[in-house]
């Protein structure tokens, strides 16, 4: 139903809630009161009555004429841009910038029509001065000097376009994607770590001439147990979860007495016997008995040159390392979530928090010391995937966002919005939506904190790796924020300032000569993807969910050009288990169906014969041919036939797998983000059983287009 009054309309519109969208199948719908009301109440904003609805909009109103300067301004290099400032009226103003290199530009000022306006008992003007087309890109300061005071603001130039990186050449490049802590080998500590991401990087590279290895988030999670098992509900997206350390891969474990090396080799026999028979991967006794190890390493202490590599990268960290350090023993004094802690805690800035800062400071640097090492391995990683051959090496995935117990939550504060939760609205594939029980970042707060944070947290994962995917980009543009209390179908879309944040994205990854993935799948809005492509982002096409007009498979000639193109994602099965119809049957156990089993398993009968129909007429597919393996070969020989410069494949399909990671809407009703990789029988893989693998080796030389006539051969 519509809202109540235009004024609460208002309020929403000035703080970019959408009050309407159109769902997942077409239909229009309108947001009520209710999560009008609780949004902006996430935003500090009391909508409650009309008459408090009416007050914070006339406040709203203010605010623009009270500020000298926008908070933060980003522009696209090649374009010129105006910037509105206000002083008192009647008073000359200079506008200059000064440049993140050195030296500065006076701003011209433009023609101005917009009349004065009193605010707070003062009259007030507006100027607008020009900024032009051709700064330098980067992070510069814009300087006001009035007659009586100065003020100062952010400007960022941005790059329009982006593009592939020079390592790409003009070749177009593949990849395979896994869920790193599911691919175990024979010296990791019960799952997958950054040693066996260098070995996967080198295999598949050297002997598979792929050019890069798309893996999951490795953001970090909590600091002691229980851990989230979801990659995708980290604690802070600007460092790395240690679980995925090797400890014998630290340069002073070489150094270690034997008495400590041999406890180090107990702790991890120890582990094998604990996680003996166990069908899932355990988190939480892997990170007991590693951290174990790790303190072990770390009690070494460090040679001189090594301590000044590890002051260097302290300081390049600055204070929000320390900041996560700190949340991090405090975790383990308190508790996991911060907002239960006693009050004088639950503000990183408070005296009580940097008095436990001093009493407790070699823990802290310990986790400073783990975030440095995790640093050096995912270094080491990225160069021996460069050192393979790999035009772009590890791409690393960026989540959307962090839980509401997180160190971000408890570092950044008010910059999140309280009492709200991102997620996603029904779709076909969800059908009761999601709520992913993350905090979302506050646009206006962001803005105001001149996108620092985001800048951060792009420029740390671009750090040692060639590529980002970004999970679910349509968040740089919009989010769909729901009230606590409220079911998934009640919440509402809070637009972002995408020109800024995708803006920032760009340079961050020009500047890294990086690739940029979005992930834009699910309900988006026709001209995000249009937009996207023009910045020169690629999106994300998915076989199974690309259709034309007609219903039938798209052909691939139709792919976008700017795409990654692939078969299958993490949130659905492997092709094999898709074909077998498990997500259907998965979902109809969970209760998580809106329509009858046999209606959904016939709708899927129909897709996969028509996609036969589709392979066998374009010569990929022998004609009556049911083999899944087959099945699944034609359709990467169909995406290779795309134009999409960026080609993806699931190492879960190249060994056959077909076990679930992640069955999305659920939480521990299914193992999500624990199920080690295993070939087509169930039994789960090591990586040097994926290392020669014939499965792979026969999707690798589909990948790299040999058309081998292989119908039949398994």
């Amino acid at each position: 139903m519509p809202l109540s009054n235009p004024t609460l309309g208002a309020l929403a519109e000035a703080f970019s809630i959408a009050c309407e969208f159109w769902d997942w199948k077409g239909r229009h719908t309108e947001v009520d009161d209710a999560t009008v009301i609780g949004i902006l109440a996430g935003m500090g904003v009391d909508a409650g009555s009309d008459e408090a609805a009416a007050a914070a909009l006339r406040e709203h109103g203010l605010r623009h004429w009270r500020r000298a300067l926008p908070p933060c301004t980003v522009v696209q290099q090649g374009r010129q841009e105006r910037i509105a400032v206000h002083v008192p009226a009647g008073h000359p103003a200079d506008v200059v910038v000064r440049l993140e290199e050195g030296g500065s530009v006076t701003l011209s000022q433009a023609d101005n029509e917009v009349p004065d306006a009193e605010v707070d008992g003062r009259l007030t003007g507006e100027a607008t001065f020009v900024v032009p087309e051709n700064l330098p890109l980067g992070y510069h300061r814009l300087h006001l000097t009035t007659t009586d005071w100065t003020a100062e603001a952010s400007l960022v130039v941005t790059p329009a376009f982006l593009g592939f990186p020079a390592s790409m050449g003009e070749r177009r490049v593949w990849g395979y994607a896994t869920q790193l802590y599911s691919v175990r080998s024979a010296n990791s500590w019960g799952m997958g770590d950054l040693s066996d991401l260098a070995d996967l990087a080198t295999w598949s590279g050297t002997q598979h001439f792929a050019g890069y290895v798309l893996v999951n988030p490795l953001h970090a999670a909590e600091p002691m147990p229980p851990l989230e098992p979801s990659p995708y509900l980290p604690s802070s997206r600007r460092y790395v979860n240690p679980l995925y350390l090797r400890p014998e891969a630290i340069a002073e474990y070489a150094g270690l007495a034997e008495h400590k090396r041999e406890r180090i080799r107990q702790l991890r026999l120890g582990l094998e016997r604990t996680l003996a028979g166990s069908d899932h991967i355990q988190r939480d006794p892997i990170w007991e008995a590693k951290i174990e190890a790790l303190r072990v390493v770390y009690d070494e202490g460090l040679s001189e040159v090594r301590h000044m590599a590890k002051e260097h990268f302290v300081r390049a960290e600055g204070r929000p390392l320390a900041q996560f350090a700190t949340w991090c023993a405090l975790v383990n004094t308190f508790g996991m979530n911060w907002r239960d802690w006693p009050v004088e805690y639950r503000r990183p800035s408070s005296p009580q928090v940097a008095a436990f800062a001093a009493e407790h400071a070699r823990e802290i640097d310990f986790y400073v010391w783990l975030q440095w090492q995790a640093d050096n391995q995912l270094r080491s990683a990225q160069s021996a995937a460069r050192g393979a051959g790999m035009r772009v090496g590890v791409m690393n995935d960026l989540a959307v966002g962090v839980s509401k117990e997180s160190a971000e939550a408890w570092i950044l504060g008010e910059a999140f919005a309280q009492g709200v939760s991102v997620g996603a609205p029904p779709d076909h594939y969800n059908q009761l939506g999601q709520d992913w029980d993350q905090a979302p970042w506050r646009p206006d707060r962001l803005e105001e904190l001149s996108y620092q944070p985001f800048r951060a947290m792009v420029a740390g994962i671009l750090r040692h790796s060639g590529g980002v995917r970004v999970d679910h980009i349509m968040g740089l543009f919009r989010l769909w924020w729901i009230p606590d209390g409220l079911p998934p179908t009640r919440g509402a879309y809070v637009r972002y300032d995408h020109e800024a944040m995708v803006g920032i994205l760009c340079l961050e990854a020009h500047r890294a000569g990086a690739l940029v993935v979005g992930e834009d799948l699910g309900t988006v809005e026709p001209w995000v993807r249009d937009y996207l492509r023009g910045r020169g982002i690629l999106g994300t096409s998915v076989a199974w969910f690309e259709a034309g007009a007609d219903g039938r498979p798209l052909p691939p000639e139709d792919y976008r050009e700017y795409c990654m193109a692939s078969v299958t994602t993490h949130d659905m099965p492997p092709t094999a288990g898709y074909l077998a119809c498990d997500h259907i049957r998965l979902q109809h156990s969970l209760g998580m169906l809106t329509e009858g089993l046999d209606e959904e398993l016939a709708a899927a009968d129909q897709q996969f014969a028509t996609w036969r129909e589709v392979l066998t007429e374009r010569g990929l597919l022998a004609a009556g041919e049911t083999d899944v393996a087959e099945q699944m070969l034609a359709m990467h020989r169909f995406i290779v036939d795309t134009p999409a410069r960026v080609l993806c494949a699931a190492l879960t399909d190249a060994v056959g797998d077909r076990l679930t990671q992640n069955q999305p809407g659920t939480v521990d009703e299914y193992p999500n983000w624990r199920v080690p990789l295993s070939g087509p029988d169930g039994l789960p893989l090591t990586l040097e059983d994926v290392f020669t693998s014939e499965r792979a080796a026969r999707l690798a030389a589909v990948m790299n287009d040999f058309r081998i006539q292989a119908i039949g051969r398994r």
